[in-house]
C-alpha cells in the first residue's frame, strides 16, 4: 500500500505539492517511486525557467522505465534540489522528503484542481 501524506494536494499524474506561501514545493508519490522502480535519474529545470500547470518539466528514469514529470502549477522555478539530482535514489528513500523543484506560482487558483491526500487515495 503506497504511503500517501496528509496535508499535501496531489496531481492525477503523481506529483505531490506542498503550499508554502505563494512557492509550491512538488515531489512525486510514493506510488510513483514504487511503480517507477530504482530511479537512476532525475530530470529537472533550472532555476528561473518558467513552467505551466499540466505541462512537462522533466523526467525520472528507472533501470525499467522513463517517466515524465507534469508541474501541478505554472510558476517560475525557484529552487532545484541537487541532492535528488546527485543521489536519485534518495526519492525512492522517501519520496515526501526529497522534493524535486519549488515553484513561485503565477496563479495560486490552480491547486484548486488538484486532489486532497483522501480522493487522491480512491484514485489508487
Amino acid at each position: 500500500m503506497s504511503k500517501i501524506v496528509e496535508g499535501l494536494l496531489y496531481s492525477e499524474s503523481h506529483e505531490w505539492v506542498k503550499v508554502d506561501g505563494d512557492v509550491a514545493i512538488i515531489g512525486v508519490s510514493d506510488f510513483a517511486q514504487e511503480e517507477m522502480g530504482d530511479i537512476t535519474y532525475v530530470d529537472m529545470p533550472e532555476e528561473g525557467d518558467e513552467v505551466a500547470a499540466g505541462e512537462e518539466f522533466g523526467a525520472l528514469e528507472s533501470v525499467k522505465a522513463s517517466s515524465e514529470l507534469y508541474s501541478p502549477v505554472s510558476g517560475k522555478v525557484v529552487a532545484v534540489n541537487s541532492a535528488v539530482e546527485d543521489s536519485p535514489e534518495l526519492i525512492n528513500e522517501d519520496p515526501y522528503t526529497n522534493w524535486i523543484i519549488k515553484v513561485k506560482m503565477s496563479d495560486s487558483s490552480e491547486l484548486n484542481s488538484l486532489l486532497t491526500a483522501a480522493a487522491y487515495g480512491q484514485k489508487l
